[in-house]
């Protein structure tokens, strides 16, 4: 049996997310010690503490998101030692760095700055053209790119997750996005619902931010991972750090392949998928994509113990 880990993305952050590795971890406190100085702000006392206002910012929410999540499997490495055998790993959105990280692809420091600047730059593209996202669940995909093909004319509007058969997000220009909304609802679908976010994500919304985030790219030093990372553009596993480096930049302006991805790992006989980081959104998504899946998750100490065992 093959296990892979999945790595969560925006959304998924709480108040008090990695207080617990950060109380019975050393290498968690070196971690999140290190992440301030990285960062030049005091993230861990954010991610601990709050307040939800400043948590919920792009700016921060990445990269609490994905030190969290990095943390995480840093201690869940060192309790299964050799126990922990991976077969392949994905990310969703900005959860891919984290699946990078874990491939050894790009070290924490490297990693957590490009997720900053990152999270910096997709916040500024939603304050310099406002956008927003929402779910349409129940209506075949194939309709809803339609519905939003057919109202481009009234601004930018695309899918941008595909998260699981029956569950699409839609992404772009507000009049367009509420419009789209209201034809979906029309058509069938079982729930339209405009999602909390401060920008127009894996839209061309984001194009603004796609220059300046090719050169903090080019800078960073990538490497191959030890295992194959699923990219969300292709829904492929990438193997080398060109293609890495190109399909980042993409990531921001183009659709997550999320099910797909999933689907793809099972029929290489992934059969197991271990959630590492905040809440358990992918475990959900994974079910409905494939109900046969084992899904676990690690997000607290609690969830370290029963796993562990």
């Amino acid at each position: 049996m093959k296990q892979a880990l999945v790595f969560p993305g925006q959304g998924s952050q709480y108040v008090g997310m990695g207080k617990d590795w950060y109380d019975n971890f050393e290498i968690a406190r070196k971690m999140y010690d290190q992440a301030d100085s990285v960062v030049g702000i005091n993230i861990s006392k954010i991610s601990f503490a709050g307040p939800e206002d400043d948590i919920k910012k792009t700016a921060i929410t990445q990269p609490a998101i994905f030190i969290h999540s990095a943390v995480a499997y840093e201690v869940l490495k060192e309790r299964l030692g050799g126990k922990f055998q991976i077969s392949a790993a994905a990310g969703h959105s900005l959860g891919e760095y984290s699946a990078l990280y874990a491939a050894g692809s790009i070290d924490f420091a490297e990693c957590l700055r490009l997720v900053r600047f990152r999270g910096e730059l997709m916040q500024w593209c939603g304050e310099v053209r406002p956008g927003t996202m929402a779910a349409i669940i129940g209506l075949d995909e194939k309709r809803v790119g339609m519905i939003c093909n057919e109202i481009s004319n009234e601004g930018v509007v695309q899918p941008a997750n595909f998260n699981s058969p029956g569950q699409v997000v839609i992404s772009g220009d507000v009049p367009a996005v509420k419009l789209a909304m209201e034809r979906c609802k029309s058509e069938g679908a079982k729930m339209v619902k405009e999602l909390f976010v401060s920008g127009a994500f894996h839209s061309p919304l984001m194009e603004p931010a796609l220059k300046e985030f090719e050169k903090a790219l080019e800078r960073a030093i990538i490497k191959s991972p030890r295992f194959p990372v699923y990219s969300n553009v292709t829904a492929q596993p990438v193997r080398d750090a060109l293609s890495i480096r190109k399909l980042l930049l993409e990531q921001l302006t183009k659709p997550v392949l999320w099910y797909q991805s999933i689907e793809n790992m099972r029929a290489v006989g992934i059969n197991i998928f271990l959630e590492v980081g905040p809440g358990k959104v992918l475990q959900g998504l994974i079910k409905r994509i494939c109900a046969e899946c084992e899904t676990y998750g690690v997000d607290k100490l609690s969830d370290l113990k029963s796993f562990a065992s």
